[in-house]
């Protein structure tokens, strides 16, 4: 997530970069064929050019509209989970009288944090975070889950026992919450708990299970292929006959100027069809790094740092003093 007041244009520029030299290329083609070539039957009508350019417009919109959403709708779940995480700490403070069993749900519950924003963090074939644009992006931040292995995570919260069960599993945040399910019932059967308490202990666990398969259903699913293809088709095919459908209408332009651009107006389709098209495609670009919340972009929701901030306020519930320092962002960037 970016954290400053706005991206820059020099940044953004950067980040594109590579999608204007090939829109340089398609702008410079058909102009010279046009005008060292003549082969003045390359020219589209404009009415054309102009249509496809409402449709893609259209379409782009609709895409940046719902990727928006699914980014809003993955910052309000892990908001769900800060909250509840911090009434997890202070019921499991206020209904035990063990201050050992206490940090030993509240510890436990920070391996759950730590395990599902690794496995939120995994890559999938449609995320784009691997493509060289994003790729490169990547070296002005940090990845948190990058830098370290789960397993050596793991070990600050939960014993090495449980570890090694945890190890032996697919979903290992779910199987956390699950001996977190077991203690609590041992907790019961040893009478530390009451049943009224015992059930709002496991009342919180199910939401954080339920928490926990909405931000798995986002990422496992991803923006429908057939929008995102169409879509792609659409602004690609697009941005290759923008230049041809201005030649004519540039040309017209001759009959309108004098002094040494007189008879040379066509040379500005290649400016002017670059900068059209680098819209486009930036909103398209945008749209795809929007696309999945979890993967490790610049613009994902800040999980690590959410993550963090939970980890500080639950130790300080245990009057611990030695706390985790809150994640900085790196070049106004947090994740």
């Amino acid at each position: 997530m970016h954290t400053g007041k706005s991206y820059t244009l020099k940044e953004f520029i950067f980040w594109t970069r590579r999608r204007i030299y090939t829109l340089i290329i398609l702008g410079i083609t058909p102009v010279v064929l046009y005008e060292v070539f003549k082969w003045k039957w390359i020219d589209i009508p404009w009415p054309v050019v102009a249509l496809l350019g409402t449709a893609t417009a259209f379409i782009v919109g609709f895409k940046n509209t719902q990727t928006y959403n699914r980014t809003g709708e993955a910052q309000q779940i892990w908001t769900s989970i800060a909250n509840l995480s911090r009434a997890w700490g202070m019921i499991s403070r206020d209904f035990l009288n063990d201050h050992e069993k206490t940090r030993e749900l509240v510890l436990r519950h920070l391996g759950w944090l730590t395990a599902l924003r690794y496995q939120m963090r995994e890559e999938r074939v449609w995320e784009t975070v691997s493509k060289i644009h994003n790729k490169e992006y990547r070296k002005m931040y940090r990845v948190p889950e990058r830098d370290g292995s789960l397993e050596t995570e793991l070990q600050q919260y939960i014993s090495r026992e449980e570890a090694v069960y945890i190890q032996q599993k697919n979903n290992k945040a779910a199987q956390i919450l699950s001996l977190q399910s077991k203690s609590l019932k041992d907790l019961f059967d040893k009478g530390q708990v009451g049943a009224s308490q015992y059930l709002e202990l496991v009342k919180s666990i199910k939401e954080f299970y339920l928490l926990q398969g909405r931000s798995e259903q986002i990422k496992e699913s991803p923006y429908p292929r057939q929008y995102a293809i169409i879509n792609i088709f659409f602004v690609r095919l697009f941005c290759f006959l923008l230049p041809f459908g201005m030649l004519k209408e540039f040309e017209k332009l001759n009959d309108m100027v004098d002094g040494v651009m007189k008879g040379h107006m066509v040379w500005l389709v290649i400016p002017f069809s670059v900068i059209i098209s680098w819209m486009y495609t930036s909103l398209e670009q945008v749209g795809e790094s929007t696309e999945n919340p979890f993967e490790g972009g610049a613009n994902d929701v800040p999980i690590s740092q959410i993550s963090r901030m939970i980890e500080i306020d639950l130790r300080e519930m245990l009057d611990e003093t030695e706390l985790p320092l809150p994640l900085k962002p790196v070049n106004n960037i947090v994740l």
